[in-house]
């Protein structure tokens, strides 16, 4: 085990971070006058930062953000599946509940915390791009000015790619924008998406492949092809996401040699596995302020050394029966009240819910050095290198032809194997060229592989199956409403009318 989690390699050093988090409240937040400009004698960066890298750290900071990766996204991403239902307790959680029984309304809470957060993540983002642009020293390398704005086009496309599967059509803000300005209209989901694909194309082209190492989890090209490739896939733009995903198959900086049972634990995070993980720390003393409150959203609703959490995100009993016998990774996704943890404890029986999201569970060690239960200093793994096989193997299927046929064989092949070990019982290689078959078989296989991974609820809209799998489910689905939540009614009244409502809402 790490003595711990240091915030010295955590991008950069997130200890710096805390002393430049901006207050969302402020006024003059979106005005702030520009930085970066220096004289031979005050230029104050060491080899291997950056003029920009403040302001880059905010943006970093804020997809920490409760309304970003905490319980709005657990509830829109995968409460809204037939992956997971609410949990917790009956009485606790109203607003999870809509998503759950898809019952959303415009004044729904954590909607509108996850519109305000993930704006301030784009204008964190066009804080950067706009000191970059006004920088005028002529000490500031040109590659540092051309590399902090990959990561911040990055992060920009990240939010903004979350925002148009969310709501549709949002607004297109890619300045800085001042309080009094920024009442702009809904531009259209094509709109955004040409937005995001521009963005991402500039990542993809100008981060670098790799970081040292104290700067390990900071954007890289791998990243920036790996969203593109989601990104053309959810747009069914097959051969663009085919190219997008062989970049990063081809870079060679990822494969499948952490076990399945390591990756989602503090020692397996940025590992070879991972292509993008929101980064968080803590120290003995400083258990939360770098963190985020993802883990603890879901943890186990217990009491004494169990109390780990709200006991939000539950695994479903139809995601319990999709995996095929014997597949080891419904064991590393779903704990079980009762059952046995992957770091050998005895889970109590008779906790509010039978079944916990495993992939979130604390490393008992780390309780005890941090002298805390809720696990804020835990990585959110946003796009691993399993998701960007399968995205290769699903648009090489919908492509065809026999060639395509054995790739998508191939990169499946990839996911089962590592699933199945040195097992020659469970898990058969998937050899089938019918394309059809295949494409259930992806199906499948992005299920058990992804899940609780913020994946399958995208993915059944983007299939055009969420309606009667999810009715199957016994979830309330609305055609033509339920593919996106309600704008929130907050942010319509504060545009005078300006926003306007979702169909259905």
């Amino acid at each position: 085990m790490k003595a711990y989690k240091s915030t010295f390699t955590k991008l950069g050093t997130l200890a710096v971070l805390g002393s430049i988090i901006l207050s969302a409240c402020s006024k003059d937040f979106l005005d702030r006058p520009a930085q970066g400009v220096y004289t031979e004698d005050t230029y104050p960066f060491s080899p291997g930062s950056g003029a920009f890298d403040p302001a880059i750290f905010e943006a970093y900071d804020a997809l920490r953000a409760y309304g970003v990766h905490s319980a709005g996204f657990q509830a829109a991403v995968s409460v809204r599946s037939d992956d997971a239902d609410k949990g917790s307790t009956p009485s606790d959680g109203a607003n999870t509940r809509q998503f759950d029984d898809f019952t959303l309304t415009s004044a729904n809470g954590l909607t509108n915390g996850m519109w305000l957060d993930h704006y301030t993540a784009i204008n964190r983002s066009n804080i950067v791009l706009q000191r970059i642009k006004e920088d005028q020293s002529p000490l500031t390398p040109e590659a540092t000015k051309i590399s902090g704005q990959a990561e911040a086009k990055f992060i920009r496309a990240y939010a903004y790619f979350m925002m148009v599967r969310y709501f549709g059509g949002v607004p297109l803000i890619d300045s800085i924008t001042s309080v009094g300005t920024a009442n702009v209209p809904r531009s259209s989901a094509a709109q955004i998406y040409a937005l995001i694909e521009s963005d991402l194309q500039f990542a993809a082209a100008n981060l670098p492949v790799s970081w040292e190492s104290k700067f390990i989890g900071r954007l890289t090209k791998g990243a920036a092809n790996g969203l593109l490739a989601k990104v053309y896939l959810t747009q069914k733009k097959w051969t663009a996401a085919k190219n997008a995903a062989g970049l990063v198959i081809q870079s060679g900086q990822y494969d499948m040699s952490t076990p399945y049972s390591t990756i989602f634990g503090e020692s397996g995070e940025n590992s070879k596995e991972s292509v993008f993980e929101i980064q968080a720390a803590a120290t003995p003393s400083e258990t939360r302020r770098y963190g985020v409150q993802y883990a603890q959203n879901q943890g186990v609703r217990g009491t004494g050394d169990w109390n780990l959490g709200n006991g939000f995100n539950n695994p479903s009993p139809q995601l319990e029966a999709a995996y095929e016998p014997g597949d080891p990774r419904k064991a590393r996704t779903i704990l079980y009240s009762g059952g046995t943890s992957v770091y050998g404890q005895a889970v109590p029986g008779g906790l509010p819910n039978p079944m916990y999201n495993h992939k979130v569970l604390i490393n008992p060690s780390f309780r005890s050095l941090y002298r805390d239960n809720f696990g804020y200093w835990m990585n959110v793994r946003i796009l691993r290198y399993a998701d960007v096989l399968l995205m290769y193997a699903e648009a090489a299927n919908e492509i065809g032809g026999a060639e395509n046929a054995q790739e998508a064989i191939d990169k499946v092949e990839m996911v089962r194997a590592r699933a199945r070990g040195t097992s020659t019982t469970i898990l058969p290689k998937v050899n089938t060229t019918d394309q059809e078959a295949m494409r259930q078989a992806i199906i499948h296989e992005r299920r058990v592989e992804l899940g609780m991974e913020h994946e399958r609820f995208f993915d059944l809209v983007r299939w055009g199956i969420a309606g009667p799998v999810l009715r199957a489910a016994g979830k309330n689905f609305v055609d033509g409403r339920d593919e996106l939540m309600p704008i929130p009614q907050t942010q319509i009244d504060i545009s005078n009318g300006r926003l306007t409502q979702n169909p259905g809402f």
